[in-house]
């Protein structure tokens, strides 16, 4: 027993608060919405165990991984926290899109700059250029790829999990 209170755990199962209790530390009593929702999830038997098999350094983090795997199940039942890996990583992959779409908008820009400014030219660089001019061709496809609006799955607009 930590202090005068027993811990949430020994709380909430309303038994007596032994002097080695494995929740103690992890689950103190000011914090009882913490373990009930663990427990509500994975049963106190089997986070005991858990915590029992694993090295005493290693054990805060587990509890850590725990509380926030078992809030993620009570607001996403079927996919936990895979659901918000899953959202997380679209926004990711949408970030990137724009990311190289916006990149390819400034390099077009820079070209047409370049190709603007009046620079002495050797002859036959000029006939090199004159054959392979497709900027507008390239100015048209990125105009297009900046118009397009990213489609967002209104599925995967939920709400975050680390609020």
């Amino acid at each position: 027993m930590r202090g005068s209170s027993p811990c949430a755990s020994c709380k909430l199962l309303r038994r007596r608060c032994a002097k080695d209790c494995i929740f103690a530390p992890y689950f103190p009593s000011d914090d009882p919405h913490k373990f009930a929702i663990v427990h509500k999830m994975f049963g106190a038997s089997n986070v005991s165990k858990m915590l029992q098999k694993l090295p005493v350094h290693q054990r805060a983090d587990a509890v850590s991984s725990l509380v926030y795997e078992a809030n993620a199940r009570v607001r996403d039942p079927v996919y936990g926290c895979v659901g918000a890996i899953s959202f997380l990583q679209n926004q990711v992959s949408q970030l990137q899109m724009q990311l190289a779409v916006a990149r390819t908008e400034v390099l077009c820009i820079q070209m047409q700059q370049e190709s603007a400014l009046p620079t002495e030219i050797e002859q036959d660089d000029k006939s090199f250029l004159l054959t392979t001019n497709n900027f507008d061709n390239i100015s048209q496809y990125l105009n297009f790829a900046s118009s397009i609006n990213v489609i967002q799955d209104p599925a995967l607009k939920r709400e975050f999990f680390w609020t």
